[in-house]
This record gives C-alpha cells, structure tokens and sequence, in this order.
C-alpha cells in the first residue's frame, strides 16, 4: 500500500487517517492537509488498485477488503489508534473498521456516506457504468464532475476541469477495478447494525449532491448513537474540495472536541 505522512511527525502525535472515494487517490485531500496539519500526524494513501499502490482491487471481500488494507496501514505505523475521516467509499471503509474493529477508531467522519446504497445512487453508478462499458474510459472521465461538483463551480473552475480530465484519462484505474470497486460499495449493508457502532461520529452531509441523496446522512446520524448531523445546502458530493474552509472548520472543531471514553 502506497501512503504518505504529513503534518506533525513525531510517533506519539494525534493520526488520523483520510481516505477517499470512489477514485481512490490520497491526492483528493490536498484541501485539507495544511489544515489539519498543526494538530496532526496525517495519512493519505491510494486505495487498492488506484494510483502509486495499483495492482488489482480483489474479487472477493468487498468494502471489507479495503478496510484491511487501512488496518495494514496502521499495523505498519504502529498505530494503537487513531481517527479516521472518509469520503463516500472512503467512509463505508471506516464504518467497517468501527464495526470489526471498535477500539481502533477513536472519532469517525463521514462525507456524504451511506449505511445502504439509495437507488437514486445505483442509477447514477448505472449511468456510469454504461459509459465506461459502451463509450469508454474518456467518456467515462468526461462525466466525473458531473456527480461530484456543482454547476456553477464547475463553471467558475472550467481549466481545472480540463485539467483534472487529461489527469484522470492518463492514471485511469483500469475497468476491472472500477466495477469492482462499484460492485462492492452497491453491496454493501449495515443499516441494522449501525446501533452497534458507538464511535463518536461526525456525519456531513449536501443538500445539492447529485450522486448521494442527503437522506443517506441523515439516516446515518439518526442511526448511528454518538453522530451528530453537519449539512450544508451548497457543495455537491465533493463539498471538501469546493468549500473547503467551511469544510475544514467543522471537522477540527469536531475533532478538537475530545469525547468522553467509550
């Protein structure tokens, strides 16, 4: 697993580990790192499959899969605990760490998550997939933005746009990965069990993201015993990377609100 360390680097330091969505690149969390970077260890990293760590996602495993992969991480820095923050896939990733590994995880933020896939989401993923299958990778790219920003920012930031497409064409991950990184966060279901996950949780949410319904936060805060709800109306699926001082005072004003043990 490719992954890199920023912010404090002393071993004792607070950690806590970004993980990203469906592209999978640590890159995503570029608006964050100088942030969070006072008061933590920080670690990014590629999923499986994408970026620096390439290869093949698994067959089998789904989300918990990825999840092992984090935990590879953390065995390697030698980490005891840490917090842990994840956008859309990235934040099924920490919910299953929660579930399987409770002591790990001291608070958890999720971004525009779920605890059972919308089917609105599985139309989007549909209409995904069918360019990737029957228009091909640069059609595929093409539309990213489409689930992922607002209009008017995607206006405002058109040479980026350009940018990141010729960026996404020439590192794409590869269809195979793709569908089974897909396939895997469709299938994935813990609506009932969310009782049992007691992390101190931090669910943000966007009234205006394309991709996933903002009822998908809400049932997590709802579900979930120690979550608190943060929603914004403006920001779309990558509300971090649009609006990301809004974004960043939230989250470190969540984290640096330590909660009692569990």
């Amino acid at each position: 697993m490719h992954f890199e360390v920023h912010g404090l680097d002393r071993p004792d330091a607070k950690t806590i580990i970004l993980s990203s969505g469906l592209g999978g690149s640590g890159s995503y969390w570029a608006p964050q790192i100088e942030a969070l970077a006072t008061d933590f260890r920080i670690v990014t990293y590629d999923h499986r499959g994408t970026g620096r760590t390439g290869g093949d996602v698994p067959d089998t495993g789904g989300i918990s899969a990825m999840a092992d992969d984090v935990l590879e991480i953390a065995a390697r820095l030698q980490l005891d605990h840490f917090d842990f923050m994840g956008h859309a896939l990235g934040g099924l990733i920490g919910l299953d760490i929660a579930l399987r590994r409770p002591e790990l995880i001291e608070k958890l933020i999720l971004i525009n998550a779920w605890s059972k896939a919308d089917p609105h989401s599985g139309r989007c993923f549909d209409i995904r997939i069918e360019l990737l299958e029957r228009s091909g990778v640069e059609a595929f790219v093409k539309a990213q933005p489409l689930f992922l920003y607002p209009a008017v920012w995607m206006s405002e930031n058109a040479e980026r746009m350009a940018a990141d497409e010729r960026h996404g064409v020439a590192h794409f991950q590869g269809k195979a990965n793709v569908l089974k990184r897909i396939a895997a966060l469709r299938a994935f279901d813990i609506d009932h069990r969310l009782s049992e996950i007691r992390t101190p949780t931090l669910v943000v949410g966007t009234r205006d993201d394309l991709l996933v319904p903002y009822t998908r936060s809400v049932r997590l805060a709802e579900g979930l015993p120690a979550a608190e709800l943060a929603l914004s109306d403006f920001g779309a699926h990558a509300v971090n990377i649009v609006e990301p001082e809004e974004f960043n005072n939230k989250v470190l004003r969540f984290l640096r609100t330590r909660s009692e043990v569990r």
